[in-house]
């Protein structure tokens, strides 16, 4: 366990030194501070770091780009969007998949995967007109092309806003508009002009930089465009002077103009705990704890194999130093991103994925750290890097820290039922991912020995018993929760039905074992159909959109649920159709 303690230890100093290195780069960089100031967006106070972030995923599928020079941090790309919106046109922020779309909206031939509003602006008519039409059409009845035109126009439409959003996209000297006489005249030639425009940028707005005026009143936030059109009838908001000449001073590329119409913002926010509470979550939004955890989980799962072909020790040990290092910065990273939320650790699919994960590189840590040999150090290592790639993907779907919906808000039960749940899912995934290892290294290698197959048996069989109760104590927690807030403990529920699926099947696994219809072999193929099991309990029963507990299709997602379910399929014939030497080592 001093060992444990130390290369978690470890883990939690590397995490320490990340969120460091980005507290770092943000006391010398304006960018940086820029990216911390608190805004209101989606319904919640968040830093502009994690708007640039999410809009630059809604735009482009990644959280970078590149100019012709060099790669831009979001926040970069954020400012020439909002100050500097002909020089973002230039850039290629939007991702085409579909080739032929371009040629059904009049642009020719694909030249590559990324374009820029540019290259994409003299299709905006027939692209408009293509994506209307599907827009009448039932989902299913689209066209691949259709489909794409509409996802398209969404985030153009999203761009164009943004552009919008502190000062509007033609603007020059901004902060002489905002000063301007309200009667008087000024940059524009009437005051109807004016007002016109202020009105557009308070309807494009995206967020809302400008924090209440009075302490107590958290979403009385409002946007450049209204503080402008409310001047007109009385005194300007202090912070809309502020940035205005923060979008003239970048626009301008004056350096020194920025810091200084920076520092005099910040200085309004001193003592609002939603600026404090923004500037770490910048942090952690550029430290990327979970990121780093998917790497080392890699790093794990890559150096057990080293270990079993090359059977070096210090190999395995190695392994076992990354994997307890992955775990440490998971917990860091979940831990930290409990705070700034102030919610428990599963409040949507991304943070369950996040969640799943832990639990299973938990348990399998420990179980590494009892057995040794690398086997649940490989199965824990797979589970926390998959489920983190999912997290990833799931992020693009938008902010990850998003507001409860109003019958989830309950901190009680979200900690209770909604976690107990969850640590099922963990350990169902991880009896699975233990069972892909003792099927497939006792087929495609010679070096899964008899005491190595029953400690993998024994390790399986201990995650499918704790998926169980938890799954089972989760289960009847959600039906309380629900006699509370819908007057019934069980409706059949799609995801009520998902869940008792998990229970029972995980029940007919341990009693098929225990009145002997199954042995070690078994076991482990019906651990991992209980992988498909608690799939579809996790994901399917949010793709049907029906149901109290269904939040929406999402796309794409039915496709990789289906290829995953065919590959446990796949991994069950392989262990059902043994090959002889089964027996000869195994039985």
């Amino acid at each position: 366990m001093k060992r444990l303690g130390l290369w978690s230890s470890a883990g939690a100093l590397a995490f320490a030194a990340a969120l460091g290195l980005a507290g770092g780069r943000s006391a010398g960089s304006d960018v940086a501070r820029f990216g911390e100031l608190p805004v209101l967006h989606d319904g919640r106070v968040k830093p502009l770091e994690s708007v640039a972030r999410s809009t630059l995923l809604l735009v482009r599928g990644k959280q970078s780009i590149r100019d012709e020079k060099r790669a831009l941090a979001p926040v970069e790309w954020l400012l020439e969007a909002l100050a500097r919106p002909e020089r973002a046109d230039e850039l290629k922020a939007f991702r085409i998949d579909d080739p032929e779309l371009l040629a059904a909206i009049g642009l020719g031939e694909p030249d590559g995967r990324t374009y820029s509003f540019s290259r994409l602006a003299p299709g905006l008519e027939k692209l408009e007109r293509l994506s209307t039409e599907a827009q009448t059409l039932e989902a299913g009845d689209r066209t691949r092309v259709q489909a794409a035109s509409i996802h398209l126009v969404q985030r153009l439409i999203a761009y164009q806003r943004l552009k919008n959003t502190i000062r509007p996209s033609g603007a020059q000297d901004f902060t002489a508009e905002v000063t301007a006489p309200a009667s008087g005249g000024s940059t524009r030639a009437t005051l109807n002009e004016r007002l016109a425009g202020f009105s557009f940028m308070s309807e494009a707005a995206v967020f809302k930089p400008l924090p209440p005026l009075v302490p107590g009143k958290p979403d009385d936030w409002k946007s450049l465009g209204e503080a402008l059109m409310d001047a007109h009838a009385g005194a300007l908001h202090p912070a809309a002077l502020p940035w205005a000449r923060l979008g003239d001073a970048w626009r301008a590329q004056d350096k020194a103009a920025f810091a200084a119409a920076l520092a005099l913002h910040r200085e309004g926010l001193a003592g609002m705990p939603s600026a404090r509470r923004a500037r770490w979550e910048a942090m952690f939004q550029r430290a990327q704890p979970f990121t780093l955890g998917m790497a080392l989980y890699l790093l794990a799962g890559l150096l057990v194999v080293g270990s079993w072909f090359t059977a070096h020790a210090r190999l395995e040990r190695a392994a076992y130093a990354a994997l307890a290092g992955a775990v440490a910065i998971h917990s860091a990273g979940l831990l930290f991103r409990m705070w700034i939320e102030g919610r428990p650790p599963v409040t949507n699919l991304y943070s369950s994925a996040v969640f799943v994960g832990w639990v299973g590189g938990l348990v399998g840590l420990w179980q590494e750290r009892r057995a040794g040999g690398g086997v649940a150090a490989i199965a824990a290592s797979a589970l926390g890097f998959c489920t983190l790639i999912i997290a990833h993907h799931l992020a693009m779907q938008g902010d990850t820290m998003e507001m409860m919906r109003a019958v989830l808000d309950s901190n009680f039960w979200l900690a209770t039922h909604v976690v107990t749940i969850t640590v099922g899912y963990g350990a169902a995934f991880l009896a699975g991912a233990l069972a892909h290892v003792y099927l497939l290294r006792g087929v495609l290698t010679r070096s899964l020995d008899k005491d190595t197959g029953k400690g993998l048996v024994s390790m399986a069989y201990f995650a499918v018993c704790l998926s169980l109760f938890f799954s089972f104590l989760g289960t009847v927690l959600g039906g309380i929760w629900a006699d509370q807030s819908w007057g019934r403990f069980w409706g059949w529920d799609p995801k009520e039905n998902g869940a008792l699926l998990i229970v029972l099947w995980l029940a007919i696994v341990l009693h098929a074992r225990w009145g002997g219809f199954v042995r070690d072999r078994g076991v482990m193929v019906m651990a991992v159909f209980g992988n498909v099991v608690t799939a579809l309990s996790w994901f399917g029963v949010n793709m049907l959109g029906i149901g109290l507990h269904s939040y929406g299709f999402m796309e794409g997602t039915a496709l990789w649920l289906g290829l995953f379910v065919l590959s446990q399929l796949a991994v069950m014939g392989v262990g059902a159709v043994p090959p002889a030497r089964w027996r000869s080592r195994l039985a």
